[in-house]
């Protein structure tokens, strides 16, 4: 390591600048006053390559490993688990220009895009295509396809449709060594021997750098109807989620469950009207897509009112506008809202298996409360599919010791259970130690040797992952 002297960020701008003509270079004048995204450490490094082509990213990677100069990949400085975050004496590799939709394949359902592509820019120009995508995020304005690849992103969809490793088809990505790895493959269908790509799809940019993709997509169902739902307990929300799936002229689009003190306190804040809701309930917001919106919303109705009794919901509204369907959606979406009150309260990202939910929550507040301070949570997420975001309500960072505890009765069980510590936010740094902690021992080692075998320089990203 003497022989590779740190350089500065200014030094680094420097030596970069000119190295490929479709490689620009942004040095720390460029990079100040910059918003950082989700992480004030993101812009640490002080020194961003964009490149615009494939070519530009592996002479960049190239010279980076020549010159033992680290690198963090970074899409749109949306990921919540300091995956992105830098320091100097590195070189920040984003694919901010890396934002083309190269091709839309109508009759086969599928697109060929660049890493840089927001979900929300791919969605806009599918959608004249009578398409969408597979996959949906409340950060689609600013999640990137590479990163969303990067981190195995799930979202609203995943319980029809899976996460982003089912939605991918083909991947290309430049390798820690400037290799350019190609498999563009644009068919379901493919039995030719270990699927390489996999390593790079929820790899947190620790085995290369995404270039581009290609996607399934999936027809467009426009019309929708969207109901907010108290129900007693998740039990009684998958009941209802069951039973939406299995509706012959409905589409369910999305299962989305608020605790109490979530649903409650973000109303109060919103001066939005609960008073239809009975007791201490929580509430289940269900979206579902017909042949009209008049269809949509008359059949969610009626099924609504047929299986009422059964589920024992605690009272309903279904939305009788776009913008009052709008509204209920932004009760679940705009989640940050607790921060107001709890600035950097942590926050958690587990999954277990859906009818393991109620057993799971009853022990977290019991967990939480037996370390006192009145110790809470707030608690919300995907019910179809397990996986639930958390937040302590209490601000951040806690004491070591209460962060100890509180990580602990978190955790508490998911492995055994079969469910995952993160579900859909990745490890990055925050994460490092519940990977070490909860992922099996073999798993961890055969990663580890993936990454020697790839990046024997420990280059990329590096401190991240279990890295």
């Amino acid at each position: 390591m003497s022989s590779h002297p740190t350089l500065s960020p200014h030094d680094l701008a420097r030596a970069l600048d000119g190295l490929h003509p479709d490689l620009r270079i942004l040095g720390p004048d460029a990079l100040a006053g910059r918003h950082p995204g989700e992480d004030p450490a993101n812009l640490n490094a002080g020194v961003m390559a964009q490149p615009a082509s494939t070519e530009a990213a592996s002479a960049l990677i190239s010279w980076c490993r020549a010159n033992h100069v680290a690198i963090v990949p970074q899409g749109g400085l949306s990921g919540l688990v300091g995956g992105g975050t830098s320091r100097a004496g590195q070189v920040l590799l984003s694919t901010a220009r890396l934002n083309r939709i190269l091709a839309i394949h109508t009759d086969e359902e599928t697109v060929e895009v660049e890493a840089g592509v927001t979900l929300e820019a791919l969605q806009a120009a599918l959608a004249p295509h009578g398409l969408t995508t597979g996959i949906d995020l409340g950060s689609r304005g600013s999640a990137t396809i590479g990163g969303m690849v990067s981190t195995n992103a799930g979202g609203i969809l995943a319980f029809r449709n899976g996460v982003m490793r089912h939605q991918i088809l083909g991947l290309e990505a430049v390798l820690p060594s400037g290799e350019v790895f190609s498999d563009m493959t644009r068919v379901v269908k493919v039995s030719a021997g270990p699927d390489i790509k996999q390593l790079f799809i929820g790899g947190e940019g620790a085995f290369g750098f995404v270039t581009r993709v290609v996607m399934k997509v999936e027809p467009i169902r426009p019309h929708r109807a969207v109901a907010l739902l108290g129900v007693e307990n998740a039990a009684r929300a998958l009941q209802v989620a069951a039973r939406l799936r299995r509706h012959p002229a409905l589409l369910l689009e999305a299962a989305e469950m608020m605790w109490p003190r979530y649903v409650r306190d973000h109303a109060t804040l919103k001066g939005f009207d609960l008073s239809w809701l009975e007791g201490d309930a929580a509430v289940l917001l269900v979206e579902v897509s017909g042949e009209t919106m008049e269809a949509a919303t008359t059949l969610l109705e009626d099924e609504l009112a047929n299986l009422w009794e059964e589920a024992d919901l605690k009272g309903g509204i279904v939305a009788q506008s776009s913008d009052q369907a709008r509204r209920f959606w932004d009760l679940r979406e705009y989640s940050g809202f607790y921060f107001a009150r709890f600035p950097n309260a942590p926050s958690f990202d587990v999954s277990m298996p859906p009818s393991a939910l109620d057993a799971y929550v009853a022990d977290l507040t019991a967990g939480l409360a037996a370390i006192g301070n009145g110790l809470d949570a707030y608690v919300y997420g995907h019910i179809a599919d397990g996986n639930l975001h958390i937040a302590i309500a209490a601000p951040g960072p806690l004491p070591p010791d209460m962060k100890g505890l509180a990580e602990d009765a978190v955790y508490a069980g998911i492995h055994a259970s079969g469910g995952s510590f993160s579900a859909e936010h990745g490890v990055g740094l925050d994460k490092r130690a519940a990977y070490l902690t909860h992922v099996d021992p073999v798993k961890q080692s055969l990663s580890r040797q993936f990454k020697a075998m790839l990046d024997p320089d420990m280059l990329f990203n590096p401190g991240k992952v279990p890295f």
